[in-house]
């Protein structure tokens, strides 16, 4: 089902999610919540949604890219569902990149994030994950991660300046950008 995706200034955004007990991972509650989290980012094209986005104070969120419109320069992410992720750090380097949110309509601004990230966690089945994300996608990841700590991209933001619209992004940085990601995705991979 397409749920309603929480803007800005819904205290929603702003809790801290509950972790999904392991033996509830299973539910029904839970499975339907996944299958509303994917359906609602895909129908709103977005590159990933967290349960606090739809008002369901718990650590799931969901991740894919996949030739997105809203993100054309973004490299594709197969459909990922974390359930309990935690994020580690596994290098100093920072890549300052333009995000956007679906909760932060129509705003695109600059944010520091880790370019080379360790993701542990659960899959909707209840395996343990483990993985390595790199690049632009790290710092897909570590958006939605922010999410479920009660953060939004602007609190992450170190200069307001950066801050625009999205058609004012698409004229005046669009391009600029584009060859950071080619340049961030040499270094670091996708």
């Amino acid at each position: 089902m397409i749920r309603q995706i929480v803007q800005i200034g819904n205290s929603a955004l702003r809790e801290i999610a509950n972790a999904v007990e392991e033996s509830n991972i299973a539910s029904k509650e839970i499975q339907n919540l996944v299958d509303d989290l994917i359906e609602t980012m895909r129908d709103a094209n977005g590159a990933g949604l967290a349960s606090t986005q739809i008002a369901a104070p718990y650590r799931i969120c969901v991740i894919e890219v996949n030739k997105n419109p809203r993100y054309p320069y973004k490299p594709d992410i197969p459909l990922t569902v974390l359930i309990n992720p935690k994020v580690t750090f596994l290098t100093k380097d920072r890549i300052n990149v333009y995000e956007g949110c679906l909760s932060v309509p129509n705003l695109r601004g600059r944010v520091d994030r880790c370019p080379e990230i360790l993701i542990e966690g659960f899959d909707r089945e209840g395996k343990t994950l483990s993985f390595v994300a790199k690049g632009i996608s790290a710092g897909t990841f570590q958006h939605e991660l922010d999410h479920l700590d009660g953060l939004v991209f602007t609190d992450r933001m170190n200069d307001a300046s950066s801050l625009t619209t999205i058609d004012e992004f698409e004229v005046n940085h669009e391009e600029e950008f584009k060859q950071q990601v080619i340049s961030i995705v040499k270094n670091y991979g996708s």
